[in-house]
């Protein structure tokens, strides 16, 4: 863990913590120092708890667990699985479903079945001869993905239905919902204003700072690339050049388009959107790479302030309420 300590605004003195954890980079940024060391108890304490829930890589999670049954009947679960999942069914009814919890089966067919660091390994491995692209595609031409509304949840009861070996998927949305829920604890917690940023989901809460956090919009080679103000505000950025290896030779990102099981076209390299949550945001901005070209167009109907950077280094796109490329300190709206 990686601690620092700065300036916001012209009164406010910060400290800041940076970690790894469920798979990802984290950083923590408190308004008064002296709760720094509480807040990231909190904040691993939760993502713990979450890991141990719903990890696709853990044989001992409850998503593992899920996936293992073969009755479908009724399974109880914790109260973390029941939050991630009820987060992951509004993600999609926020969407029309284009971020689906059931794409996991999918996920793993285009070679994402264990930790980012070992399928990279794997992947750089020679490729095996004979037509082995033609096998990967058709046996992922033949995964199902059952879609969310065959998924049952009793979130009082923490019961939860999903078909037969079905593979719950909540990665896109159960960071951003974590980042929201660990920005609550924090501000109830403890005294002074927080920034939690999960892996590019980032919620904030309490004292804000005078002129608001600012925030670094950061390409994927680290660069920063714009900085807004959020007074407030959540942001998310979803990225097809960040979690990427090549299988039988053919590039992956870890995006599903539940429309297709197949891996979402990369159109965009990343999306930033605001939104009231973290996991609205994640949602927005999900869904825009696996709208593609579309995307711009379906946030602008929905009023959501989001950048969008194209792949092939185009000019980058803008919808209403996001401050223009090259302004620093603007507030996206």
């Amino acid at each position: 863990m990686n601690t620092h300590s700065g300036r916001v605004g012209q009164n406010v003195f910060t400290a800041s913590a940076s970690f790894d954890a469920i798979g990802t980079h984290h950083h923590l940024i408190v308004t008064r120092p002296e709760t720094l060391g509480a807040a990231i108890a909190i904040a691993r304490d939760h993502l713990g708890d979450l890991d141990a829930a719903v990890s696709r890589f853990r044989p001992d999670s409850e998503v593992s667990s899920l996936a293992r049954r073969r009755d479908g009947v009724h399974a109880h679960v914790s109260p973390v699985f029941a939050a991630s999942l009820a987060a992951a069914l509004r993600t999609a009814r926020l969407t029309d479903g284009l971020v689906d919890p059931t794409v996991g089966a999918a996920v793993i067919a285009s070679g994402y079945d264990a930790d980012l660091a070992d399928v990279r390994a794997r992947s750089s491995r020679p490729p095996r001869l004979g037509g082995a692209r033609s096998r990967t595609r058709d046996a992922r031409a033949a995964v199902a993905v059952p879609g969310w509304r065959s998924v049952e949840l009793d979130q009082g009861m923490r019961r939860v239905r999903v078909p037969a070996g079905t593979v719950l998927d909540l990665g896109a949305s159960a960071k951003a919902q974590a980042a929201d829920t660990i920005a609550t604890l924090l501000a109830a917690r403890l005294e002074g204003g927080f920034l939690v940023n999960l892996g590019g989901d980032l919620a904030v809460s309490g004292e804000l700072p005078q002129d608001g956090w600012q925030v670094g919009v950061e390409g994927t080679g680290g660069e920063v690339r714009q900085v807004v103000a959020s007074h407030g505000q959540a942001l998310a950025t979803s990225s097809t050049g960040r979690r990427t290896w090549t299988q039988d030779g053919e590039p992956r990102h870890h995006i599903v388009d539940p429309r297709t099981g197949f891996t979402a076209p990369v159109v965009w390299e990343q999306v930033t959107c605001a939104g009231a949550s973290a996991l609205e945001a994640n949602a927005a901005s999900t869904a825009a790479i696996v709208l593609g070209a579309e995307a711009p167009a379906w946030l602008a109907a929905r009023g959501i302030p989001a950048r969008l950077d194209p792949a092939d280094g185009g000019p980058v796109v803008t919808t209403p309420g996001w401050p223009e490329p090259g302004t620093r300190h603007r507030s996206a709206a």
